[in-house]
């Protein structure tokens, strides 16, 4: 982001489901994934940056396949940014 265009912003948000394993052991934290926002507000997870174990990475990457974006923009046209989205794990 940068350059003229503006970020993606979300839509629609799915939050993501806390694995057992990771609730008995009370783990919490934050996984980043590597990502692409495209010009059609889907997304598409490369890598992950920082993990947690626990499952709690693979249920961030289920999650966040499910949330929708309004794409990022350059010159008033949608464009496919990579960016890094970071999903956090907390119990309430």
């Amino acid at each position: 982001v940068g350059g003229g265009i503006t970020p993606p912003s979300i839509l629609t948000k799915r939050d993501p489901v806390y694995s057992e394993e990771a609730r008995k052991a009370q783990y919490q934290g934050t996984v980043v994934l590597e990502a692409i926002v495209r010009k059609d507000g889907s997304v598409e997870i490369l890598r992950v940056v920082r993990s947690l174990g626990f499952g709690l990475d693979e249920n961030a990457v289920k999650a966040l396949k499910e949330w929708t974006f309004r794409p990022g923009m350059r010159n008033g046209v949608p464009v496919d940014v990579a960016l890094n989205i970071e999903i956090n794990f907390n119990l309430r």
